[in-house]
């Protein structure tokens, strides 16, 4: 069998990138590979799912109060198993638990990062095998060298993070991840087991014709997402045709979409939940860093999502990301109501 080596796994990818500065540590390098690691121990569990007990329900509530999934469950202990062997991360912050994980010895007291981690986006979709996925942002530790990391580390603004991404399963299984160089995408060669580079250089473009949101919160909308959801109703642009609405459930998959062929995805705060439902931390802020490395913009309708300075781990907010035009059209129709 031949081999195509013009194409690069992701270990190859981080190898290179290390080399361009020769003072680096290759502390984020393997922190990246780590993570790769554990999303393909957890795609080869989703790809198995109907096969096995893993389906369905754990018959717990995590700290959201939702409904724990037994998938979920793996997910985590995947992720949060793999850092805690590894030697580039200090501690971890997961939606799936109340507190941060410290990992408190030698080696990890000296490391530069911390990783905070949406184990699996979606699961609500995982009993009807809708694309689901994991999202993570990675931070530099703010507390000092040597010693264990603190609540501080956590709670900083996604401005800092110096890494984020994300892995959706689906039709492929693919690894999208941002630094302050770029988005580059991987996609899973089962033949050989590897994340290879797939999509060079992401860009989000400035147009898009997509608009996803959940029609059926339409009425607990403020009246600027109202107005501006009818106009995405009745717009058509030179290059022809009305938007599209396009709403999968799972946000990994919406903003994957709209990332590549450009839209926009609102998750917009309602009456019931006026403080919005999506995480700051586990899942707004790496999306934020990753469409704005891409060119895209990402806010809470006032605020630039990555200005945001948390005050609790678990914090939620309202979350409209896109294409650049469409979001300053969204902007517009919000200013002026």
């Amino acid at each position: 069998m031949l081999v195509n080596r013009k194409v690069l796994t992701l270990d190859e990818f981080t190898i290179q990138q290390l080399r361009s500065f020769p003072h680096a540590t290759g502390e984020l390098s393997n922190l990246l590979r780590d993570i790769g690691l554990a999303a393909k121990r957890v795609n080869v569990e989703v790809n198995k799912a109907g096969l096995v007990d893993i389906l369905g329900d754990a018959g717990a509530v995590n700290v959201q109060g939702e409904d724990v999934k037994k998938l979920d469950i793996f997910a985590n202990s995947q992720l949060v198993g793999v850092l805690s062997h590894g030697i580039s991360c200090a501690g971890i912050g997961s939606e799936e638990l109340k507190e941060i994980v410290v990992f408190d010895d030698e080696v990890s007291n000296q490391s530069k990062y911390i990783c905070l981690f949406d184990p699996l986006d979606g699961s609500g979709n995982i009993d009807v095998n809708v694309s689901i996925g994991t999202i993570f942002g990675v931070y530099r530790r703010v507390s000092p060298k040597g010693q264990p990391c603190t609540k501080k580390d956590f709670l900083q603004p996604g401005i800092n993070q110096v890494a984020a991404g994300y892995i959706i399963y689906g039709s492929s299984t693919m690894m999208v991840y941002a630094t302050r160089r770029g988005v580059n995408g991987f996609t899973l060669d089962p033949s050989i087991g590897e994340f290879t580079l797939s999509h060079v250089n992401i860009k989000c473009p400035a147009e898009g014709r997509i608009y996803s949101v959940n029609h059926g919160n339409f009425f607990q909308y403020s009246d600027g997402v109202k107005k501006y959801i009818d106009a995405c109703q009745k717009k058509t642009k030179a290059s022809g045709g009305p938007y599209t609405q396009r709403y999968i459930g799972s946000m990994v998959a919406d903003v994957h979409r709209n990332l590549i062929k450009g839209g926009i995805f609102m998750y917009p705060a309602t009456l019931e939940r006026p403080n919005g439902k999506l995480r700051l931390l586990y899942e707004c802020n790496p999306f934020a860093f990753i469409a704005e490395v891409a060119g895209g913009k990402a806010t809470d309708g006032n605020r630039r999502i990555l200005d945001i300075e948390p005050t609790e781990l678990h914090q939620r907010t309202p979350f409209f990301i896109g294409s650049s035009s469409m979001m300053d059209d969204l902007q517009l129709y919000i200013n002026e109501n």
